[in-house]
């Protein structure tokens, strides 16, 4: 039984959007609708990235889609945000992908990289011809990246990279990494690295029995004496700051994709709610409890609309603090997963069935609100700002 989407804007959200957001957001959600949706399921089930999504996603502008130049969409931050909203509506696992190809390749390349490097990666991987991956988070340094144990050493006009770095998303199917390392001649500073994934001594493995983010390739990255020349080296990096401003692009992102999945459980449970029958033959959708868990829905995706919207403004005006993207990453995230929850109660024994979207969306926003900073991390960069404190 196919519940189809129908939109979820309860206060006139979308007169708050330009013309061109509207056009971006509805271009992205007929794709969703037409072309992952019908595959999604089978996907989740066999724990398979849609490989054959690439290209056609790339024709429509969805990688680096707010860079400007070495063909890239030029999107305003708003644009690029309703993207990820109806990509992570379809599923997480694909909204994680294009993140990680745009924010977390892509945009490290562009802010922090040689023109050379620009020029050469910038357009294949804007087309899709060539996929990256970002190493950063490692077995034992997850929320502490600065603990990485990852290391550069110069050798001649080349550097020689050991190291293990774990969850990497696409690591298997990328042409390129973003590794983070701490370099040994200069005095462990912590600098990216250009690392093509065929260069002898570099390994991906992927992780399988993950119950979450299943139509997603995460893979483990071992780096035994690659030696990659002194050009690879983004020139730019310097510090945990370079790695934590990508960060903070991909939160955004999440900021925005979250309420895409929620909107996706809220709308299955309300349609749902209306057609099932239960006590005195009536829709389940005139109890009081079933109407309150609607209420509570509705009322936190329209507030988290607002705030994601007004992050993007704010980014757009290159205003975005990081603990404004906090805010949006953690509650955004939060409320999802509340709404994931609280529609598979709506649906009952349904709510466990892949014949619904909502386990499925379940299942991945308890990585979505790991990664990208903790729920707890975020409430204290937070609580950092408000108070001046740090309580790292």
């Amino acid at each position: 039984m196919a519940i189809k989407f129908r939109g979820v804007d309860f206060l006139e959200f979308d007169s708050l959007l330009t013309d061109d957001e509207r056009l971006v957001r509805d271009t992205t959600r007929k794709f969703i609708e037409d072309n992952l949706i019908p595959i999604i399921e089978e996907c989740n089930r066999a724990g398979r990235f849609p490989r054959e999504l690439v290209k056609p996603m790339a024709e429509l502008g969805f990688y680096g889609a707010s860079l400007n130049g070495y063909g890239c969409a030029g999107m305003s931050n708003v644009e690029y945000g309703l993207v990820m909203q109806e990509l992570e509506r379809g599923d997480s696992g694909v909204r994680s992908f294009v993140s990680v190809h745009s924010a977390l390749v892509m945009y490290p390349i562009y802010t922090f990289g040689s023109d050379e490097q620009k020029q050469f990666w910038l357009p294949l991987m804007q087309k899709g011809e060539k996929l990256g991956c970002f190493g950063l988070t490692e077995p034992d340094s997850g929320s502490n990246p600065g603990s990485m144990r990852t290391r550069a050493k110069k050798s001649g006009k080349e550097y020689v990279l050991n190291g293990e770095k774990m969850w990497i998303t696409s690591g298997s199917i990328a042409d390129v990494a973003v590794i983070w390392a701490k370099v040994e001649d200069e005095d462990n500073k912590i600098r990216g690295f250009l690392v093509e994934t065929d260069r002898p001594g570099f390994r991906a493995a992927d992780i399988h029995g993950k119950w979450s983010l299943r139509a997603s390739v995460t893979s483990s990255l071992s780096l035994q004496d690659v030696r990659i020349p002194e050009s690879n080296l983004l020139p730019k990096t310097g510090g945990l700051k370079s790695p934590l401003m990508c960060l903070s692009q991909a939160r955004y992102g999440i900021g925005w994709g979250a309420i895409g999945a929620a909107m996706a459980c809220y709308d299955c449970a309300l349609q749902y709610s209306l057609f099932r029958k239960q006590f005195r033959d009536q829709p389940i959708a005139s109890h009081q409890l079933v109407q309150q868990k609607l209420a509570w829905m509705i009322s936190e995706i329209t507030k988290a609309q607002l705030l994601a919207l007004q992050v993007g403004r704010l980014k757009d005006k290159d205003k975005a603090a990081p603990q404004h993207i906090s805010m949006a990453k953690r509650n955004n995230v939060w409320m999802a997963l509340e709404c994931a929850r609280m529609a598979r109660d709506i649906l009952g024994a349904n709510g466990i069935a892949d014949e619904y979207p909502i386990f499925r969306h379940m299942a991945n926003l308890e990585s979505v609100k790991t990664y990208e900073g903790t729920h707890d991390v975020h409430t204290l960069i937070i609580g950092q700002s408000v108070t001046g404190i740090d309580a790292f």
